[in-house]
């Protein structure tokens, strides 16, 4: 069964960038792209997505205020940052807030693939 893919970033080449990787392989779907946060809360908890990508700086929220809201109302999906800061703090902040992975942009299609299979790697 494949997993399912939402896609949020701000800028629509970085969404399609990142649908065309995704959709290279085959036991991922892209079910969604979102280009704000309150599109992508409201997108996370209807299509009910195995993995989000998440930008970190959207228009209207940061990624990490939306890891907020995912842990508040427990979201299931593991969450991917994909973000251009790479700062360590903000990385750790990240993942102290839930995310399962972070990627810096600019990254190559292996990395991104790596990533995203590494949120399925069974934890000891």
């Amino acid at each position: 069964m494949k997993k399912t893919v939402l896609i949020v970033d701000d800028l629509s080449f970085m969404r399609s960038t990142i649908e065309e990787i995704i959709n290279k392989t085959s036991d991922l779907e892209v079910i969604g792209k979102a280009a704000y946060g309150n599109e992508a809360t409201d997108m996370a908890f209807e299509l009910e997505p195995d993995i989000i990508t998440l930008d970190n700086i959207l228009p209207d929220m940061l990624g990490l205020e939306i890891l907020d809201v995912f842990q508040g109302d427990e979201m299931p999906a593991k969450v991917l940052m994909v973000s251009a800061v790479g700062q360590t703090q903000v990385i750790e902040e990240a993942m102290n807030k839930g995310a399962t992975g972070y990627l810096v942009k600019l990254f190559t299609e292996k990395q991104l693939i790596k990533e995203i299979e590494a949120l399925y790697v069974e934890q000891p």
